[in-house]
């Protein structure tokens, strides 16, 4: 073989080597990314058995609005802490089926879907509600649905019904940065939450869907209107909260 092609050979070989390295960095870094998904995707399955003891130190909504510079209220007080009367108008403004079902409400999910749009808007469970502030993050999303419901299933198996609604009314927001029940009390009506009226504790409530935009403090006529069905409902939910309150 001549010089040139024995040159020719070199350089062919070195090419080849230096494509198969680079292939293998490719290879080497799209396992890592996968098996750092994965790691991701079960850090919350690893992490809610804890919060069955431990209180959740914080949430990833709550990071999300500290990241993007809303500084944080929140005080934290165990369930026996809180009105009863928010415990029920909270249970029936947002998950009136929460002692019966495991995780998902079914029923409500059907009438989602049979609704003109198909989508999933009303169909959210306190449960759902809970490890979405927990571990994912806000407005619509069919991805963030697609990772709740799992969740939401795994989270009734392994938390009771008393425990789960203790967290939400914890991590959830009741205004720009304001987390859980307490500091919304104080927030909104210098009060703590154990001394909540039914009729404050209905307007916390009405504010859930929307804590944004509506004022439990000062509510508007549409807010007042849906507190005072809140809290009519509440008067008459008789054994619909025994799995928190019992």
């Amino acid at each position: 073989m001549s010089e040139r092609g024995a040159a020719l050979d070199d350089a062919s070989d070195r090419k080849e080597r230096r494509s198969r390295r680079k292939t293998s960095r490719l290879s080497q870094a799209l396992r890592r990314v996968f098996v750092a998904a994965i790691l991701l995707l079960a850090l919350p399955y690893l992490i809610l058995p804890i919060y069955a003891l431990v209180n959740p130190p914080v949430s990833a909504v709550m990071v999300w609005k500290l990241f993007g510079g809303v500084p944080m209220t929140r005080s934290w007080v165990d369930l026996d802490q809180m009105s009863p009367h928010l415990v029920r108008a909270v249970l029936v403004s947002e998950d009136g089926r929460f002692c019966t079902h495991r995780g998902i409400d079914w029923v409500e999910v059907q009438k989602a879907l049979d609704g003109d749009d198909g989508r999933l808007r009303g169909a959210s469970t306190i449960t759902m509600q809970t490890v979405k502030n927990l571990f994912l993050w806000s407005g619509r999303s069919w991805v963030r649905k697609a990772l709740e419901a799992p969740l939401a299933l795994y989270a009734d198996l392994i938390l009771s019904k008393r425990r789960i609604m203790e967290i939400y009314l914890n991590v959830v927001e009741w205004d720009s940065g304001v987390y859980g029940a307490e500091a919304a009390a104080r927030h909104y009506f210098g009060s703590s939450a154990a001394r909540l009226s039914r009729a404050q504790a209905a307007r916390l409530a009405a504010i859930l869907p929307a804590p944004i935009v509506r004022d439990a403090a000062n509510p508007g006529r549409t807010t007042a209107r849906i507190a005072g069905r809140i809290a009519t409902r509440a008067a008459h939910s008789g054994a619909a909260a025994d799995c928190v309150l019992n």
